[in-house]
């Protein structure tokens, strides 16, 4: 008996196994399972399916399971999420559906549901058959179709190759196949079977590899060798094709298939463009390489040419999910070098954030209370982008603990932080630095060193640019830096950015220049720091709809507010 107040649980359905097929922009095609449920997709890392696409979305869509059903839900996205060429906001997912991102040459997803039908289909075939041509045939087919469940649930690049050795085998009646691979100049087997599905040992392939090397360098379509003592230098009597008691060898190269730009293909040689081969031998009865046999076998190169460069291309995006995953722990702790809270209360309050266009910035920002009537606050962008901008964006920060309540250490501290910076960088690597104190009596002493001049915004709208009065630190040996002083109003405020504010870009490529900063400061001047902070990242994320970052976006509102 349901208790009363409380809602019958929902019903469950369960959900049949799907797969995402993905067609990347560069044509590279790969094949993820729909897991777990909820499935997002979107540009952010985070997202179960990332898209290196910076006109897709942050979270762009995601896919949620209802009543046994798969439901895709657009996520408020810039450019929308179409299936089949309909821009939808939600929708049920048919097998095969389309799904697209709104802007072309971007990626193509193919909603698929996984079923066993087509091995139903074979077994029913295999009752029916009855001649041994329509049993020999079969057996061609069931390799095939072995390679192909191979590839659509196997993870192992061995396990889908040896389904190709295997499918070989079947199609042209031979009874070894090796699979071999290039190693700088020499060939490795891969994998190695005889016509039953037994695993062979790699000795056991007698043939010469100079022989085999041969054959791959000539690059032909499909090979079928002949060899005598007499004229293989180097070989022995007892090694022909004779002696070994071989009736057929029939090698299949294997292409190389390479994801990348015209160019990159274009400067392939050809003794680089086979990355090794199939071969197989037989004793018993002569190969069957019949016009559809060796077509087949051209497809199964085709296919095995492709497995081993999804291998390499799944190998490169294992490294690049170690490094983003490397880097999500670097942006977590940047983060928390950041201040936790704001001063919110009394005479002095504060509001700040900084945005990394990256997974980790060179930009920084911080507000400390150096002594009861002295505040210091100070924001740095450092020149480049990545994690070594990040880490010398923390040293420099660092030395920010230095800060004095006295407002004439102010030159003393950029002096050395030029220092520091040349010390260590020798001159590769610069910092604009905007260094401030500001004191219970409403003097603030500030040192810009090339950094973007801030603006003091008045109660009633009026706008000051505090300008620069010093060169960057780190660039040249004995730079000069000058403190200035200015006295601040009640109710002024001080907004301090870093240059990817003013230079964040909108769809049309227009940027967030001086002109639209000071319409925002303006429109929102009675505002306190955190409501003008607040507007301020509104006009900036309206204005770029939400699209990429090309830099770090920092911007620090400090107050003066007195009883």
């Amino acid at each position: 008996m349901q208790a009363p107040g409380m809602s019958a649980p929902a019903e469950t359905h369960p959900l049949p196994p799907a797969a995402i097929l993905i067609l990347h922009p560069s044509g590279q095609r790969s094949r993820v399972p729909l897991e777990p449920v909820p499935f997002s997709i979107g540009r952010h890392a985070d997202n179960s399916l990332v898209l290196r696409d910076n006109r897709a979305s942050r979270n762009h869509a995601r896919i949620v399971a209802e009543n046994g059903n798969y439901i895709i839900e657009d996520l408020n996205s810039r450019h929308g999420t179409w299936i089949n060429g309909e821009r939808i906001a939600r929708r049920t997912l048919r097998n095969s559906d389309l799904i697209e991102f709104g802007v072309r040459e971007s990626y193509q997803l193919t909603f698929t549901i996984e079923t066993g039908e087509i091995h139903r289909i074979l077994d029913q075939i295999t009752v029916n058959s009855r001649s041994e041509a329509d049993k020999n045939n079969l057996s061609k087919l069931r390799s095939l179709v072995e390679v192909a469940r191979a590839l659509q649930n196997s993870l192992s690049t061995h396990e889908v190759l040896t389904a190709v050795v295997d499918a070989a085998l079947a199609v042209t009646g031979c009874e070894r196949g090796f699979l071999m691979l290039r190693k700088d100049a020499d060939l490795d087997v891969s994998v190695a079977r005889d016509h039953s599905g037994k695993a062979l040992e790699a000795s056991e392939l007698r043939v010469p590899r100079s022989v085999i090397r041969r054959a791959l360098n000539s690059r032909r379509d499909l090979l079928s060798m002949h060899f005598d003592p007499a004229t293989e230098q180097g070989l022995r009597p007892e090694m022909s094709v004779a002696a070994l008691e071989l009736r057929s060898v029939v090698c299949v190269p294997l292409v190389q298939i390479r994801s990348g730009t015209s160019e990159e293909t274009r400067m392939t040689t050809a003794a680089e463009a086979t990355v090794g081969l199939i071969y197989m031998d037989s004793r018993e009865a002569p190969a069957d390489l019949s016009a559809g046999n060796r077509e087949l076998l051209q497809t199964l190169a085709i296919e095995a040419s492709t497995i081993l460069e999804n291998a390499r291309l799944f190998e490169e995006e294992r490294k690049k999910i170690r490094i983003e995953d490397e880097l999500k722990i670097a942006r977590s702790i940047q983060q928390g070098l950041l201040p936790a809270a704001l001063p919110a209360q009394g005479w002095f309050r504060a509001a700040g954030s900084s945005i990394p266009s990256t997974q980790v910035g060179g930009d920084y920002y911080d507000v400390r209370q150096v002594s009861e009537s002295v505040w210091a606050a100070v924001v740095a962008d450092v020149s480049g982008k990545g994690v070594s901008s990040a880490l010398l964006a923390s040293l420099l920060q660092g030395s920010f603990l230095m800060a004095s309540a006295d407002p004439w250490h102010v030159e003393s501290i950029m002096t050395r932080l030029n220092s520091f910076l040349l010390e260590r960088t020798q001159g590769e690597k610069y910092a604009t630095i905007f260094y401030c104190t500001l004191d219970s009596s409403g003097l603030l002493s500030y040192a810009n060193a090339g950094h973007p001049a801030p603006f003091l915004v008045s109660a009633g709208g009026q706008l000051r640019k505090l300008h620069t009065s010093g060169m960057p630190v780190g660039m040249i040996e004995g730079a000069p830096f000058e403190t200035v002083q200015v006295q601040l109003e009640p109710g002024d405020k001080l907004v301090i950015y870093s240059d990817g504010l003013t230079e964040a870009e909108n769809s049309e490529g227009h940027f967030f220049d001086n002109e639209r900063l000071k319409i925002a400061l303006r429109d929102n001047s009675q505002m306190n720091a955190a409501g003008l902070h607040a507007a301020l990242r509104v006009a900036v994320d309206q204005f770029s709809e939400g699209g990429a970052l090309r830099d770090d976006v920092t911007a620090l509102v400090i107050e003066y507010s007195p009883a």
